[in-house]
């Protein structure tokens, strides 16, 4: 056991403090989806979630495992979306302050939910380089504690606790299938599966235009993502690195997918569950319509992630 990895008392500690902070999300299932993959597919609906994302599971216990008087000068992060909400939500909860770096061309609806939630935005350039940059300003200038987005054990317990509910209410699945951008909630995934239901197989989905974690996948060695161009915005950074130790040794395969199979699959979900969600949620269900025959018959878990879409700006 490594000890940098959550251990399953560590995801079961994470659950305990975060219950009364995030919502215990349903599991949804679609008979004309599973009709058309020819499996039955369960959706566990992080898309409700609050902030509308996953994310809310690990900036919760992130700042929840400080104590009241370790939160004065508040918390500080960069995110183009998801985490920013999920962090300044939590802060909010929390009684403090948030600081959130993001990048001048993230999506309208992200920046006025962060807005919304009262944390301080602070614009920076879309690069990878300046977010990182522009945060440890803040930090410097505030002594805000950093909330990292996703290569962080606590962020890693808290969205694990996705996976748990899910094979809690969903037993016996054959596979459990997430997106995968950071790699925070595929790692979370991949341990609590693992250690919980160590026969199902973990299969990761992501854009073909951002495809590090499966070219650092079949390489065995951490690749960046070079200039990502997907519609799946919250899947555009690139693995960690404690996340892709957990991905290389419990993950079974990464699938990549095209643009057009995420946006096919996004609509279908929409069309058929009458349920909101964003292009990066949809990657999973893109690959299991793109492999039909390797999930023929069998029973498939999907986390759907979020449903933070700009509403005036649909591919459809």
């Amino acid at each position: 056991m490594n000890e940098k990895f959550p251990s399953l008392s560590d995801i079961k500690r994470t659950h305990q403090r975060i219950q009364n902070y995030i919502l215990h999300t349903p599991i949804l299932t679609s008979h004309s989806i599973s009709e058309m993959a020819g499996a039955e597919l369960f959706f566990k609906c992080e898309n409700f979630q609050k902030v509308g994302a996953f994310k809310m599971r690990g900036a919760a216990n992130a700042i929840f495992s400080y104590r009241p008087e370790e939160r004065v000068n508040g918390f500080a992060t960069h995110s183009s979306g998801n985490h920013a909400q999920a962090v300044a939500m939590a802060a909010k909860l929390a009684e403090t302050k948030a600081y959130v770096v993001m990048p001048k061309n993230a999506p309208k609806v992200k920046i006025s939910a962060v807005a919304g939630y009262g944390a301080e935005i602070i614009f920076c350039e879309p690069t990878e380089e300046d977010r990182v940059r522009t945060c440890n300003e803040i930090i410097e200038k505030t002594g805000a504690v950093f909330v990292p987005p996703f290569n962080d054990p606590q962020i890693i317990a808290g969205q694990a606790t996705a996976a748990k509910e899910l094979i809690e209410e969903a037993p016996d699945l054959d596979f459990i299938l997430t997106p995968v951008g950071g790699g925070g909630l595929a790692a979370g995934t991949a341990l609590a599966v693992n250690y919980l239901v160590p026969n199902t197989q973990v299969i990761l989905g992501e854009p073909e235009r951002a495809d590090d974690t499966f070219r650092s996948f079949k390489s065995g060695e951490l690749q960046g993502v070079k200039s990502p161009d997907t519609i799946a915005d919250g899947l555009k950074v690139s693995v960690g690195e404690l996340n892709f130790e957990i991905i290389k040794k419990y993950v079974t395969d990464v699938v990549t997918v095209s643009e057009k199979q995420i946006v096919d699959a996004m609509r279908i979900v929409w069309e058929r569950m009458k349920i909101v969600i964003e292009p990066s949620c949809a990657v999973p269900l893109a690959v299991v319509l793109k492999d039909k025959k390797r999930f023929s018959g069998r029973k498939v878990g999907i986390i759907l992630t979020g449903g933070n879409v700009d509403l005036g700006n649909l591919p459809f």
